[in-house]
């Protein structure tokens, strides 16, 4: 049986030593004191630890079922998502307009990892919700915010979103589910729709799916495309449930993992469905709500690396194993535990480095992200766009590699279901998948984002690291372990950006081929500023004597781990950027 203990120290360090989210001028985060957050923080900790985790090897071994058209989630979900939804944690950052809470998402993003890392296939009930309801408030009318965002809220109501179609997955031009007009301002839904997470289940009382169709006779391809809500009760004029919508669950898929959440078919069969924003234009309306699950399946690479490592750095502190290679650390014992190992130690400084470095990372993504919502600052909102692909495709890589390592820890008890680790392996490869494949979000960064506004937002963001180096120039151990090195790796994704500059025009499969390893380059120079911040802040405590020495001692050292073995990464992805596309297009299908 796995265990899951809420990282609540090194997040309240986030965010309110790093980030100093009390000190910003960002409405709402003065209210947002150490002992606020601490309460949210504990409480949400103890929620994830002591209900959900305990379910999360429940969920993966029955899954869910459907029965007679019902689809029924594992034993004690049910139980578990009414104190979810008691607790207010579906709408902790919703607007208090509807009955949320109006937290800021920096401080919400922290009990969102919490979620991910305790029971990823669970959380996914109320944050794909939580994305739904973001989309009506983006694009609905002040009918349909009064009609659907108070219940979705509160989650009493559930919501999805439908995309892909059993043959076309990122293609959405390719769809064939339609939206036929009907004579009442409504529209008829026909189709089917394949993938989709909480599709149907027995948590809530109602599910408000956003459906992707075309209306008749509208543009061809992508253009053509409208978003669509489509409740599966349909709703009454006073706000109780009415009849059974045409829609229907056609099978739950049989997956690697996140059991415990019920991936259906849906087919609609002429379903009342509601227009959402305008029509043909439902892609600009449901990137409002895939940008926001993209940064969700991002914190679940993180969060499922983080459960991972927690487990195998117990594992391998109470594991006897061989002797330190020195000589017995403990020589009572029958041998020494795997920790003393220098390859183990290796290993579990992977995970932590990576892990520490992509909460602080998500973290100041989020505020860049209150900064846009809380004061409309729309270069917050530029860099936000621009490191949204690689908060999602860098996290869930990586993550997904931090899952393998911590697994190896167990030799082959890691193997064995036994010990659970395999679940967090199985349950993190999805991310790496769904809500636009990582191959997909290199593609948005190289092709979209990296060039957005002439480049402006990319520039703003190297700004950010130059001036951080320049303003520290003076400190010596700082510049020695950790701002040279950033210093380095910026260059590298510079050079790395100039070459599709100067090659991306006159030969676009240069910037394809190299989109993936910029990804990489890119995220691995976005932790190396996130722990050259920390390392600046852990130093400077030092240097006053502080009481927890020991706290930014190891965060010095973790940082510098980082920064030693992670940041020349950015050199062997910039080589293969720059030997071009020749020998990778040469290839011709017959080769293969």
């Amino acid at each position: 049986m796995t265990t899951y203990t809420a990282p609540t120290n090194d997040m309240a360090f986030i965010l309110h030593e790093l980030l100093e989210i009390e000190k910003q001028e960002i409405p709402g985060y003065s209210d947002m004191t150490p002992d606020f957050t601490s309460a949210i923080l504990e409480e949400a900790g103890k929620l994830n630890s002591e209900i959900l985790h305990p379910l999360n090897t429940v969920g993966d071994t029955e899954g869910c079922r459907l029965e007679n058209g019902v689809v029924y989630t594992p034993k004690g979900f049910k139980e578990a998502f009414n104190q979810i939804r008691s607790g207010g944690w579906p709408g902790i950052d919703c607007s208090p307009k509807y009955g949320g809470q109006g937290i800021p998402a920096v401080v919400a993003m922290q009990t969102s990892e919490m979620f991910a890392s305790s029971n990823q296939a669970l959380a996914m009930y109320h944050g794909l919700t939580h994305g739904a309801q973001s989309a009506i408030i983006a694009h609905g009318t002040d009918a349909q915010k009064e009609t659907y965002l108070p219940k979705m809220i509160s989650c009493e109501w559930t919501g999805t979103m439908n995309l892909t179609e059993p043959h076309c997955g990122t293609d959405l031009g390719l769809m064939r589910t339609k939206a036929d007009p009907a004579n009442d301002g409504t529209y008829k839904i026909s189709g089917q729709k394949i993938f989709i997470s909480a599709g149907d289940h027995d948590l809530a009382d109602n599910i408000i799916h956003l459906v992707l169709a075309k209306i008749p006779n509208g543009p061809k391809g992508i253009k053509g495309v409208s978003l669509f809500i489509v409740p599966k009760y349909l709703i009454n004029s006073d706000g109780t449930l009415g009849a059974r919508n045409g829609l229907s669950v056609g099978s739950i898929e049989e997956k690697m993992g996140i059991h415990g959440n019920s991936t259906c078919v849906m087919n609609y069969d002429g379903a009342t469905a509601y227009l959402l924003g305008e029509e043909h234009k439902g892609m600009r309306a449901m990137f409002t709500m895939m940008n926001e699950a993209r940064l969700g399946v991002g914190l679940q690479g993180l969060g499922q690396a983080e459960v991972a490592y927690q487990n195998a750095v117990s594992y391998a502190k109470d594991r006897l194993q061989g002797r330190n290679i020195t000589g017995a650390v403990y020589p009572k014992k029958t041998a020494d535990p795997l920790i003393v190992h220098p390859d183990i130690k290796r290993n579990l400084l992977s995970q932590k480095s990576f892990i520490e470095g992509a909460r602080a990372f998500t973290s100041w993504s989020a505020m860049l992200f209150d900064k846009y919502e809380r004061e409309h600052d729309h270069d917050a909102d530029g860099i936000v766009s621009l490191l949204t692909p690689v908060v999602k495709g860098f996290l869930t890589d990586i993550g997904y590699d931090m899952t393998i390592q911590a697994q190896q820890i167990y030799g082959g008890h890691g193997y064995i279901e036994e010990h659970g680790m395999s679940q967090f392996t199985r349950d993190a490869r999805i991310a790496m998948i769904y809500e636009g494949t990582n191959a997909i979000q290199a593609l948005d960064l190289v092709g979209r984002k990296l060039g957005k506004d002439n480049g402006k937002h990319a520039l703003s963001f190297f700004e950010i690291i130059t001036n951080f180096i320049k303003e520290n120039k003076d400190h010596s151990e700082l510049n020695e372990a950790f701002l040279d090195k950033l210093k380095v790796g910026s260059k590298d994704l510079q050079a790395a950006s100039m070459y599709f500059m100067q090659n991306g025009i006159k030969n676009p499969y240069d910037a394809l081929a190299g989109s993936y390893d910029f990804m990489h380059m890119m995220g691995h120079v976005c932790l190396g500023l996130m722990w050259s911040k920390m390392a600046k802040i852990s130093l400077l405590k030092l240097e006053k004597n502080c009481s927890n020495s020991e706290f930014y001692e190891t965060k010095i050292k973790t940082g510098k781990f980082y920064m030693e073995r992670w940041m020349p990464m950015t050199s062997l992805h910039l080589n293969r950027i720059q030997s071009g596309s020749e020998t990778i297009m040469s290839m011709t299908a017959e080769n293969f």
